[in-house]
């Protein structure tokens, strides 16, 4: 059960590892683009080329969907980046229900834990493997493998880094099933004083305070790169800004104001520093590295 690339990799270990895959489960195809076509997902690609049976129920409760669920006879059922299960699903495999989840459990729970992770400027994430229970990623932790994060990854980096090593940490937690040599460890044995939490990223999260010092903004940069991108306001009009990096003057201008030799650099002030930009797409324009946008624009 999956839908973005995140979870092709861990399917695609599964069938090249000789697990018998009797479905695929995943989002209803969405009309997206300028014309409104109807895309699939990464993962119902994946199971098309590879001859997967392919489910795709707009309502997880669905008796119609729980009867062919049911007939399929899983004995496990592997959830990655997909959506909340009620229990008649997640309960149903005399195995259970295992999920690859993007921390080190407990830490992280939640939609977004790659962005957090980097958001916070944490030195390092990994992930997990743990059983489902009630609550959203709080069940007994099967596996872990911890994975360094660099001082200036993005999101877009740490999450390709992530996605391989979920899937090799898959593997071995499915072997392990198989073979009868799973344990699990309730999360209370891992609890933290401090719990970190990851929601749902929104527009209003991605927006930039040039209040904040320099590391804290370069990290929500970084942290919503290349998607969904941290935003400011350039003379009114909204910026994305992708790649940036930073300098550590004491800016003589006010925090959020900007300076601009108007054909090599653009760099705004944060409390202790400039953010320079590198790469970033004014409201209107397309994406572009900042000399190519400082070319064309007037200030």
């Amino acid at each position: 059960m999956g839908t973005p690339d995140f979870a092709v990799a861990s399917l695609d270990i599964l069938v090249k590892n000789g697990f018998n895959v009797v479905a695929v489960i995943t989002a209803p195809d969405k009309p997206a683009g300028r014309g409104l076509q109807l895309q699939e997902s990464a993962v119902k690609k994946y199971a098309v080329a590879n001859n997967l049976p392919v489910l795709q129920p707009e309502k997880l409760k669905n008796p119609a969907f729980i009867e062919e669920l049911r007939a399929l006879k899983a004995d496990l059922q592997v959830v990655v980046a997909f959506r909340m299960l009620p229990e008649m699903v997640w309960d149903m495999p005399s195995e259970g229900t295992i999920n690859v989840h993007a921390s080190l459990l407990p830490q992280y729970r939640g939609a977004a834990p790659i962005n957090w992770a980097i958001i916070n400027g944490e030195k390092s994430s990994g992930v997990t493997t743990f059983k489902l229970q009630h609550e959203i990623d709080t069940g007994d932790v099967l596996y872990s493998q911890e994975v360094p994060i660099r001082e200036d990854e993005t999101a877009g980096e740490l999450h390709d880094a992530l996605m391989q090593t979920g899937a090799d940490l898959l593997l071995k937690t499915v072997q392990s099933i198989a073979a009868g040599t799973a344990k699990g460890t309730p999360q209370a044995h891992f609890e933290a004083a401090d719990i970190k939490h990851a929601p749902k990223i929104f527009k209003e999260t991605c927006k930039i305070n040039w209040e904040a010092s320099l590391d804290t903004v370069y990290n929500l940069v970084r942290g919503l790169s290349p998607y969904p991108a941290a935003w400011s306001t350039l003379q009114g009009k909204s910026m994305k800004i992708y790649k940036a990096h930073k300098e550590h003057i004491q800016p003589t201008i006010a925090p959020g104001e900007y300076e601009t030799d108007q054909k090599t650099f653009l760099k705004i002030a944060a409390t202790d520093g400039y953010l320079v930009l590198d790469e970033i797409q004014l409201e209107g324009k397309k994406k572009m590295n900042v000399v190519e946008f400082l070319r064309g624009y007037r200030f």
